[in-house]
């Protein structure tokens, strides 16, 4: 089994989870994070005064699937969340050992 972590942008979550649900992923975790990378924020005004905005909005997507599906979602997320431009976002893939279904006891690939 395998973790995908997708951190992308607000506005193309829709876009990827309509892709993900096509590829018959049954399950997600979505969050409301802040971060920045090469994108380094950006300068904004309020009431005439300039302010720094650091860490930028973003939409983290977790996901544990089975190990062949790894490339297809990983494609899917990456056309979906591409708009060209910086900060569009990163797909962080790790190895997952166990995963329980705490109502049931089911464990492994029966579990998701």
């Amino acid at each position: 089994m395998k973790r995908i972590e997708c951190i992308i942008k607000p506005f193309k979550l829709d876009d990827v989870k309509g892709a993900l649900t096509n590829l018959g992923i049954s399950g997600m975790t979505v969050s409301e994070v802040r971060g920045f990378g090469r994108q380094k924020g950006h300068t904004e005004l309020y009431r005439g005064a300039e302010y720094q905005i650091d860490f930028i909005p973003k939409v983290k997507i977790d996901l544990v699937i089975p190990a062949d599906q790894v490339d297809e979602i990983i494609e899917a997320v990456r056309r979906e969340a591409c708009t060209g431009r910086i900060g569009d976002g990163k797909i962080f893939v790790s190895d997952i050992d166990q995963a329980i279904r705490i109502r049931t006891g089911e464990t492994g690939l029966d579990s998701l």
